[in-house]
């Protein structure tokens, strides 16, 4: 999901192949075997098969470059992001699958993962983004995580106390660039007409 926000942020026209991961199409496996999304193909044949680098990709080379900032705007966010995909996320697959890791029970889970939570929500309680005033590369970076955790419980997010969290959650669930990205697709297949995303 990231790296659509980051695409359609930057205004970048990509062919789109929606991927059914059950049924992977060998074309996709040609170009990047590990077999995961998303997979960037640029026209050099350069494959980009990392959520987090095709945001990079997309905001150094489309109208997103505001995003980025300079290079200590992008540390940070890099440095925000790893929290994020490192220890949050592991978290956060713990809670979201927690039939799959009986050793604890979900709301365990729930609750290692609020560290995260609640550092997001004081770095919010002091600008109106991750980063500062604007938009970052580390908003668009998190967001889609903060919304699986919270749809595994919407009723316990919704009551948490996390209010700065919640504001920050809600513009972007609300705003026209991720209602942009959640068109759904047919699963693409060999001989399909190119869909633009």
């Amino acid at each position: 999901m990231r790296a659509r926000l980051a695409i359609k942020h930057a205004a970048i026209d990509v062919i789109l192949r929606e991927v059914v991961l059950r049924y992977k199409p060998p074309a996709m496996l040609a170009i990047s075997p590990k077999g995961t999304v998303p997979v960037l193909q640029l026209a050099d044949g350069q494959v980009i098969d990392e959520s987090w680098d095709i945001v990079h990709w997309a905001t150094s080379t489309g109208d997103g470059s505001f995003l980025r900032g300079d290079s200590s705007r992008i540390l940070e966010a890099n440095h925000l992001v790893s929290r994020n995909d490192n220890e949050f996320k592991q978290h956060l697959d713990h809670y979201k699958y927690a039939d799959r890791f009986p050793e604890f029970s979900a709301e365990y889970y729930r609750t290692q993962a609020e560290a995260f939570l609640n550092l997001l929500n004081q770095r919010l309680a002091e600008h109106s983004f991750l980063l500062d005033e604007q938009p970052s590369i580390a908003d668009i970076g998190i967001f889609p995580f903060i919304r699986q955790f919270a749809h595994v419980d919407i009723e316990w997010f919704r009551q948490t106390p996390y209010q700065h969290l919640h504001r920050w959650f809600d513009h972007y669930l609300s705003s026209e660039l991720f209602n942009s990205i959640m068109n759904k697709y047919p699963a693409w297949e060999e001989g399909q007409d190119t869909l633009l995303f």
